[in-house]
């Protein structure tokens, strides 16, 4: 064990639970590490490989004072904050790891960074018109991803797979990856295992209003930025001053870039680098106000018209509440500030699935058209409503088995000996179905194989079934280090120093390394011998006397300092 260990461990023992758990986050130590006492806790946050992960974290600021501090001088203001971290002992200077990782490196001045001009009034129309297309992109991705949960590679991000069916559902191809991260930092999508789901905050934000969705997601942009990137008083830094802010990261630029795009799709610069005014509350640390924005974008219509060809068309942007519930009954066939749907069986039953019902549906259009429900619509709506729950899907009470029912036979006997429902393994029951496979996945197989299928209970009465629950866990779990600090504080006591000697004298028997010993007397005194440690036993030290070339075995308890000898 390196001798360095020692102040970082007496510091360690000094700090309360809540500073321990502080500095294990930020050096990212495992809730379940091994240790058994501070020196263990010391030892592993000075190994290079702990620092080496540590330092690109370390903001500008940070990186500097470290720097002067490495060089001899005083690192001012981020002097705490660096022993919080476990970089500098409590008197300022850096311990001699860090000093060793840190000697090499440089770093940018501070730059406060230039201020961006004001955008004009062509480019705030454009950086309006940029946040308008995100938000409306970012309702297509929600949509899709309520329907089908997005699967996740093994490193987090989402497949080509999946990102060619985002694209084929109208969200732009080059804009996914940065949709995906705007929509994590808005906390309105979450991994759940290996599916990226939506939230319960994404189905409030689909029905909001176009500037309450944007501030949503400029409030989210602005809580999510590294640490490099906040201000005190809220905000963040020029964007000249964005590349420098870690200065020892590796992966910053690329980070930084993805930042900027991000800020670009959400209006909050221009595309020239201007800025628009609703940027500078934010960029300040003030509130969030999407009025300035709004009063650029279109105005919002709540009422569309309904053609004979089971199509309809919105006058200009449709009210998002009101688009969310109109794509659950047709399919949107066009985006743009007019938009068009077009209403097909399958999309009737979808509604139908979801919880509409014939009435709700008339009754949806009626108040939403200029021109009233077409005849061929209400055709259409009326029979698909009527073959709606041709096929009942229950839980037998005798058996707790699945069961189909109809009052059409000719479904029963067509979806005995679909070879699609194969994996169901159903069996006749007189003029039933049953399967031991659960009513949920039952359900869905029908529906997938289009059959008019509804859940219901015992009593017969429809249920609603939700395929792709919202998920509601955390969004960041903070890591629980109870059990880690209750183990250090076990070992803690008057004995320390004895147990660091003992670690000191192992380490240097390992090493064969040169001590210089310091022996108490029987008369009170002390003398100090310089030792090539040999051998450590029955608590006895054996090593060379350097000075009088002879063995000698020291008693562990005469030991008041051991120092490695630099060779």
């Amino acid at each position: 064990m390196s001798t360095h260990a020692r102040p970082l461990a007496d510091w360690l023992a000094a700090s309360s639970d809540a500073e321990l758990a502080a500095l294990f986050t930020a050096r990212g130590v495992r809730t379940d590490s091994g240790w058994s006492d501070y020196f263990d806790a010391a030892e592993a946050l000075l190994e290079p490989a702990s620092l080496a992960r540590m330092l690109p974290r370390l903001t500008l600021r940070e990186a500097a004072a470290l720097r002067i501090a490495v060089d001899g001088g005083d690192a001012g203001a981020e002097r705490a904050g660096l022993t919080a971290l476990g970089l500098l002992r409590p008197d300022g200077t850096p311990y001699p790891p860090v000093l060793a990782l840190v000697a090499g490196r440089s770093f940018p001045d501070d730059v406060a960074g230039e201020p961006r001009s004001p955008a004009s009034e062509g480019s705030a129309a454009r950086a309006a018109e940029s946040a308008f297309t995100t938000v409306a992109s970012l309702a297509d991705l929600l949509l899709h991803a309520r329907e089908t949960p997005l699967a996740l590679l093994a490193g987090g991000g989402v497949s080509a797979g999946e990102k060619r069916l985002l694209a084929d559902s109208g969200v732009p191809a080059e804009s996914i990856d940065s949709l995906l991260s705007i929509a994590v930092d808005a906390d309105l999508v979450r991994a759940d295992g290996r599916r990226l789901r939506v939230s319960a905050e994404a189905e409030r934000w689909l029905h909001a209003r176009v500037g309450d969705r944007w501030e949503r997601l400029a409030e989210g942009f602005l809580q999510a930025l590294p640490r490099g990137l906040r201000q005190d008083a809220g905000g963040w830094p020029e964007l000249s001053a964005w590349p420098q802010a870690h200065p020892w990261d590796p992966s910053w630029p690329e980070r930084c870039a993805a930042l900027m795009e991000r800020a670009r799709l959400l209006g909050l610069v221009a595309d020239d680098g201007s800025e628009p005014e609703w940027t500078v509350p934010l960029r300040e640390g003030g509130e969030v106000d999407a009025g300035p924005l709004t009063a650029l974008l279109p105005a919002e219509v709540d009422r569309i018209f309904l053609q004979n060809d089971l199509s309809a068309i919105a006058p200009g942007p449709l009210a998002p509440a009101l688009d969310v519930r109109l794509r659950t009954i047709a399919a949107r066939e066009s985006a743009a500030q007019a938009s068009s749907y077009r209403f097909t069986v399958e999309s009737i039953a979808h509604a139908l699935a979801a919880g509409e019902t014939e009435e709700s549906i008339l009754e949806f259009l009626g108040s939403l058209s200029l021109t009233g429900i077409p005849q061929p619509l209400s055709y259409l709506i009326v029979q698909t409503a009527q073959r709606h729950g041709l096929v009942r899907v229950s839980t037998d009470a005798e058996n707790g088995r699945t069961r189909i029912d109809s009052v059409d036979r000719h479904l029963i006997d067509a979806i005995a000996v679909d070879q699609a429902l194969r994996p169901l393994a159903l069996s006749r029951k007189e003029a039933s179905l049953s399967s031991r496979v659960g009513r949920d996945t039952v359900y869905w197989a029908l529906t997938d194989a289009r059959y008019p299928a509804t859940l219901v209970d015992a009593d017969g009465t429809t249920l609603t079934a939700d395929r792709n629950p919202v998920t509601t866990g955390p969004v960041f779990v903070v890591p629980d280090y109870t059990p880690l600090l209750m183990r250090l504080r076990a070992q803690q006591g008057p004995d320390a120093d004895a147990a660091w000697l003992d670690r000191e004298l192992e380490a240097a028997v390992r090493t064969k390394a040169v001590l210089q010993v310091t022996v108490g007397m029987p008369d009170g005194s002390t003398r100090d011998l310089l030792l090539e440690a040999t051998g450590l036993g029955g608590g006895r030290l054996r090593g060379r006397d350097r000075a009088a070339d002879v063995e000698r075995t020291l008693p562990v308890s005469s030991i008041r300092a051991a120092v490695v000898v630099e060779q």
